[in-house]
């Protein structure tokens, strides 16, 4: 039974038993597949900023590549955010220079905390360091962010209305998902608690 994180020492320690981490690793792999960047990492950051320019290099509308609203999963757009909202011409830009170079960052954040929830060896004991726990944190946001959209929950009204609807039929097959939606949350709140020094009670 998971065990909210608390801060010993230098390390940031919670408690997952074996299924939970099993669900919580699948579903941020789940995530970073959809996040993956189009071009691989050479290790060579300008290298790896040219590649990047070359993947979205304009179409012949005029657009750049994968920047048309109908080509994207919607959880991209949680997850991705236009930088201009205002402005799809400045959107589309800004996500040209700089889309890839954030996807690789986030799926090397989901990464190391997969590898963290992986690794463990002693006991049930999730332990951090703190880059690792800021990672991890980044890492349950993004795949909250896309159990979130797959729900349909954009506002405290769509939380709501789903709850009520759950309350009316505990059998909805949506019951799961919104059970494991709750959990990252409690999760994540208690390793955000923990890296503050806030004490969370389970």
């Amino acid at each position: 039974m998971a065990r909210a994180f608390r801060r010993k020492g230098d390390r940031l320690v919670g408690k997952l038993d074996e299924a939970e981490r099993l669900i919580v690793a699948s579903l941020m792999e789940q995530t970073r597949s959809l996040l993956a960047p189009d071009v691989a990492s050479t290790g060579d950051a300008f290298a790896d900023l040219i590649a990047s320019l070359e993947s979205s290099v304009a179409t012949p509308e005029g657009m750049p590549r994968g920047t048309d609203p109908g080509d994207r999963d919607p959880a991209l757009a949680r997850l991705l955010p236009d930088a201009h909202r205002g402005d799809p011409a400045v959107s589309a830009e800004f996500r040209r220079l700089t889309e890839q170079d954030l996807r690789r960052r986030k799926s090397d954040g989901l990464t190391a905390a997969i590898d963290a929830l992986r690794g463990v060896t002693e006991g049930d004991r999730v332990s951090l360091d703190q880059p690792t726990a800021q990672a991890f944190v980044v890492a349950l946001t993004d795949t909250r962010l896309l159990i979130g959209e797959r729900l349909g929950l954009r506002t405290e009204e769509d939380a709501e209305a789903l709850e009520l609807q759950l309350r009316a039929d505990p059998d909805n097959p949506v019951a799961y998902a919104a059970a494991v939606y709750d959990f990252l949350t409690w999760l994540q709140d208690s390793l955000v608690g923990a890296l503050m020094g806030r004490r969370l009670f389970p």
